[in-house]
């Protein structure tokens, strides 16, 4: 375990190292395969899954059978995406709260609005909240402190999937939130693939990193084959990025992506662009099934530094040596 690190301390793992939850792009192989590595693991919205349903209670048992596959494979700590609405119409939080507290599962990515009732069971619950909001903010930063999470997520606009809907890179972010709360640790997201990048978010004040892109590149990741293996030849230059909801979105080029480039440079709303996407299905149709010419494969623009597919513990190795090598010139300086 990472000596003096506080964000190892509260999860109970070896390095300060979480997979972002990747909606579909999850499953027990992978997550089990990122807590084997020392890092936490992170089930998503529909992880293992193919198929959409819009069922509860397949919805609830789908993640409970996932949970089970991912205990069979590793005895380490891992957690999963939990992401509140904040609204009335709320159908998914309660009884997904209640399988996370039945499944005891010691952490959750906390991604929607801060609703003080379910921080408040999760704390009762002894349930870590990594608290992760689209966009970043020192209002909403500070709030997340008040409320009791354990760990805040600062993502920069260098990150794949659903972007910032504010313009601020990664090296603005992490220090800015950094300095905005009085005591919480916090995570670096956004381009964060190597030992370098690691090793720069840890100078920025992060104490752990948030990695998505550079588990997508892993042995162990679904996502489909003919997209993993553009992964090592794309770099940031080519990721293309086109207005959606709700604010902008990123994709390597093909058919569908092009579109949509067009259809922004063309004026189209935002809404528009959305719904021409398949909106969230659009990342199922793009990177799980591989077809660009109905979805979309978003990557962050740390895939420059991406240039192999290598398993889950060759990337959890790198990362961390970034992470080490930045703890040993904090010592020496001291």
């Amino acid at each position: 375990m990472t000596m003096g690190n506080r964000i190892t301390e509260i999860l109970n793992i070896e390095k300060p190292i979480i997979q972002g939850p990747l909606l579909w792009l999850t499953d027990a192989k992978l997550v089990a395969a990122v807590s084997n590595a020392g890092g936490m693991g992170m089930l998503g919205f529909n992880a293992g899954q193919t198929a959409v349903t819009k069922s509860i209670d397949e919805t609830i048992e789908r993640m409970r059978q996932e949970i089970e596959k991912t205990k069979k494979l590793t005895d380490k700590p891992f957690g999963i995406n939990f992401g509140p609405t904040g609204t009335d119409n709320d159908p998914f939080s309660e009884p997904m709260l209640k399988l996370i507290i039945e499944e005891k599962i010691p952490a959750v990515t906390y991604v929607g609005p801060i609703v003080p009732e379910l921080f408040k069971k999760l704390k009762d619950n002894n349930i870590k909240i990594i608290y992760r909001y689209i966009t970043p903010t020192i209002e909403n930063a500070k709030e997340a402190e008040k409320n009791g999470a354990d760990i805040i997520v600062a993502t920069g606009f260098d990150e794949g999937g659903t972007v910032p809907e504010r313009v601020i890179g990664t090296f603005s972010i992490v220090p800015m939130i950094v300095d905005a709360v009085d005591h919480t640790p916090v995570m670096a997201a956004g381009g964060i693939t190597d030992e370098r990048t690691a090793k720069a978010a840890f100078a920025l004040g992060a104490e752990g990193v948030y990695v998505g892109t550079a588990f997508l590149a892993s042995e162990e990741s679904r996502m489909a084959d003919n997209i993993k293996r553009q992964m090592p030849d794309i770099n940031a230059e080519d990721v293309l990025m086109y207005r959606s909801v709700p604010a902008y979105y990123r994709s390597i080029p093909g058919e569908l992506p092009n579109k949509l480039v067009e259809m922004d440079k063309a004026g189209k709303s935002n809404e528009d662009i959305f719904n021409a996407s398949n909106r969230y299905e659009g990342m199922r149709l793009g990177m799980l099934e591989g077809d660009l010419s109905k979805g979309y494969a978003s990557f962050g623009l740390g895939i420059s530094n991406i240039h192999a597919i290598e398993s889950v513990k060759t990337i959890v190795d790198r990362l961390n040596e970034g992470i080490e090598e930045a703890e040993r010139s904090d010592k020496e300086l001291i």
